[in-house]
């Protein structure tokens, strides 16, 4: 009779840990990852503005058919070199932390944040306008980082998310309105999908993996 099988301890330590981490398990891999990223944005800017700014109108245009494809590549344009340059430094950082889950996880949060934000802005957003800019996905990784330590109940995520509360805090206040020219619902939605993101990365890491 084959002895009876203990359960292995080894998924659970895992799991321990993925919760705790707070840099990317390959930081060099993920640092290049951010850095061809924000190439690829000044790419599209270089072009954008070698073409008279043409891509600017290409955004998220509010209950518009067409202006429903800018869901897709709005957050790849910019308004010129000064909003890319505000952006760049918040998009490496935050890009980065958010990639404490692994490449694969940071792509699916991505991609919700992404996808979520531009949806919601198609919907509710300003009519007659385009809105464009990595904003909203800065914001929701942003959310994403100061939420997700409380979902998983991580000292040392909760510890990160004080740190970036205190020097980056002030950038909250842009999902409210008031400054015109700025789209306040893709930092409010970016943010909104940035927390429901931490929270099912938070389920998903408590989830108990099979054991056979």
């Amino acid at each position: 009779m084959a002895a009876p099988q203990v359960p292995s301890s080894l998924p659970a330590a895992r799991s321990s840990r993925g919760l705790a981490r707070i840099v990317p398990p390959h930081p060099v891999r993920a640092a290049v990852v951010m850095l061809l990223f924000t190439a690829v944005l000044y790419a599209v800017e270089f072009y954008d503005q070698m073409s008279g700014q043409y891509l600017d109108n290409e955004g998220i245009i509010s209950r518009n058919a067409d202006g429903a494809w800018g869901i897709l590549w709005a957050p790849l344009l910019h308004g010129g070199w000064p909003h890319l340059w505000a952006n760049t430094l918040p998009f490496l950082v935050f890009g980065w932390l958010a990639m404490a889950g692994g490449i694969r996880q940071w792509f699916g949060v991505t991609a919700l944040i992404w996808l979520g934000s531009g949806a919601a802005v198609w919907l509710v957003g300003p009519s007659m306008a385009s809105t464009i800019g990595m904003s909203g996905v800065i914001f929701g990784w942003l959310l994403f980082l100061l939420a997700r330590g409380f979902f998983a109940r991580s000292g040392r995520q909760i510890a990160l998310a004080v740190v970036l509360l205190f020097f980056e805090g002030g950038m909250l206040f842009g999902v409210l309105p008031g400054n015109p020219g700025i789209s306040w619902q893709a930092h409010l939605f970016g943010a909104l999908f940035g927390v429901l993101a931490a929270w099912m990365v938070a389920r998903a890491d408590r989830t108990p993996a099979p054991v056979r």
